[in-house]
């Protein structure tokens, strides 16, 4: 029955946009709408992500102001990063890739496909929105996208046989690589939807794997990142049958034994498990290696009294960007999905003059997996560890709400949600001021800020100073002219009241903290 018999409108576009060349190079802008743009049902039971909501990633700027924000520096590492973009229309070796176990995950053209219950259909497209922008950032070409509605996903091909194999025709139609689904998919799954399109099949976990494993810089993010994608890999692999035992003694015969035979011996794919095992084992050896080094920075900031800050918030919300405005840090920033990883730490101070740290930590997702939260743990404790936590939120974003919820949900992981939070609604300057009422009733208490203009930025600083534990003791201080040493402590741990300069000295009122008494007990002046 064709879908004009269904009552369903025609689209008169889909034959050409069907027909277009996969091998041809289609920019970001391109892909992402045209996966995104309203369109009639192709089958009884899809959804072409209709609805006109902002995209997933922000509309590039060509403006001056955009490529030198204030505090972003050269950006050198941009340059380099664009230079490993991958190659539009490359294609993998093999035609059916169900016939070979051990493949890398090259993301060339694609098609992303998600199911979705009754009642979430704009759920799902801005889940789905987001894929398309995690599928780009990994250096994939978008070419279509499908939803389709069910109270659940099918438990064998997750979009049931029949529609399996209309995604089969899809697939084959506009030449594309790789299917990537909006979920976490069972090893069965997987396999048997890859039976059935004869292209890689992928989930979100293993895109978000691939975009960490390409941006990670340092070694202590490379080893988390690797253990992940192997706690990842480990129930997913494939094997290639009994032709593969290792050992075999004597005459074997067709029952697999014979005289002084030994047994079949260790399969490859029991041989990848111990080898996978004995990596894991190792790379959770060299990360708790890193913990001292940590440990020991942290100790030398709560030594000297100084607090911490850190900046938590939704990937792409501007958290980079936030660091570099108010410390002028130069952090990489980009128009893409997880763009920093590794934590950056600089100090800086408040209105008063009182010094505390800065730290851009990585950004989360909706669904962000399980193992990356397991990996990162480490480097979330500068969420843990911090005396005031910035959480920012991209005000553009079609779900502020569901960012809010997402980044909350992980702080509350990591033992961090009794921490005082300021909610920073950042891009102020891309929203209208009915959208800031909307936001208003997510977090009457949130500051809207932009990192591009300055906006609101000296009122997070003030809010940020009155958050800070400040120092209660006040104390009364005749320092030597000799010790200078004293008078710029109390400016950096402390805070300064009152300074008068005598003939013997300078006189101080100041408020240190308790544990500083004892440093500063010598110079008091007996009242």
């Amino acid at each position: 029955m064709t879908e004009a018999e269904h009552g369903m409108p025609v689209d008169d576009d889909r034959a050409a946009d069907q027909q277009m060349d996969a091998g041809a190079a289609v920019s970001t802008d391109d892909a992402v709408s045209r996966v995104l743009a309203a369109d009639t049902t192709r089958a009884a039971g899809y959804t072409r992500f209709s609805g006109a909501l902002a995209p997933a990633l922000d509309e590039p700027d060509t403006s001056a102001s955009a490529e030198t924000a204030p505090g972003d520096g050269e950006q050198f590492d941009r340059e380099e990063r664009a230079a490993l973009r991958r190659v539009a229309g490359l294609s993998t070796e093999l035609e059916d890739v169900t016939e070979v176990e051990y493949r890398q995950l090259r993301l060339e053209n694609v098609v992303l496909i998600g199911v979705y219950s009754s009642g979430s259909l704009q759920d799902a497209e801005n889940s789905l929105r987001e894929l398309a922008a995690l599928a780009e950032t990994a250096g994939a070409v978008v070419l279509d996208g499908l939803l389709q509605r069910r109270p659940h996903p099918d438990p064998s091909t997750y979009f049931g046989s029949g529609k399996a194999r209309e995604l089969a025709d899809i697939v084959r139609t506009l030449g594309a690589d790789t299917v990537i689904a909006d979920t976490e998919l069972a090893p069965s799954q997987r396999r048997a939807l890859e039976d059935v399109v004869k292209v890689k099949v992928i989930d979100r976990t293993a895109v978000i794997l691939d975009i960490f494993s390409q941006h990670a810089k340092s070694r202590e993010g490379k080893a988390q990142v690797e253990l992940a994608q192997l706690e990842y890999l480990l129930p997913r692999l494939r094997g290639w049958g009994e032709s593969m035992s290792r050992q075999a003694g004597g005459q074997v015969g067709a029952a697999g034994a014979g005289m002084g035979s030994r047994g079949p011996g260790e399969t490859k794919i029991e041989l990848d498990r111990r080898r996978i095992h004995q990596r894991m084992a190792k790379l959770r050896k060299q990360i708790k290696a890193f913990a001292p080094s940590r440990e020991t920075k942290r100790a030398n900031r709560h030594r000297h009294h100084v607090p911490s800050v850190a900046i938590a918030g939704y990937t792409n919300a501007g958290k980079s960007s936030l660091l570099n405005r108010i410390t002028h840090a130069g952090v990489l920033v980009e128009n893409a999905l997880f763009a920093t990883l590794d934590p950056t730490v600089r100090r800086t101070q408040t209105p008063d003059g009182r010094a505390y740290t800065l730290a851009d930590t990585v950004g989360f997702v909706r669904n962000l997996p399980h193992q990356l939260v397991e990996a990162f743990r480490s480097t979330l404790e500068e969420v843990k560890d911090a005396d005031v936590i910035v959480h920012v939120v991209d005000a553009s974003h079609p779900d502020p709400a569901g960012q809010l919820a997402s980044v909350r949900d992980v702080i509350g992981e990591v033992d961090a949600r009794d921490i005082p939070e300021i909610v920073a609604f950042n891009k102020a300057d891309l929203v209208s001021d009915d959208d800031r009422l909307v936001l208003r009733g997510l977090e009457p208490t949130g500051i809207f800020v932009s990192a591009r203009t300055g906006e609101g930025v000296e009122e997070l600083q003030q809010r940020i100073a009155d958050l800070l534990p400040a120092p209660e003791v006040e104390v009364e201080l005749l320092v030597p002219y000799d010790r200078g040493d004293v008078i710029s402590r109390l400016h950096v741990q402390g805070r300064v009241l009152k300074t008068d300069y005598l003939s013997s000295g300078t006189r101080v009122k100041a408020l240190v903290h308790p544990s500083g008494l004892d440093a500063v007990q010598e110079f008091a002046v007996k009242m």
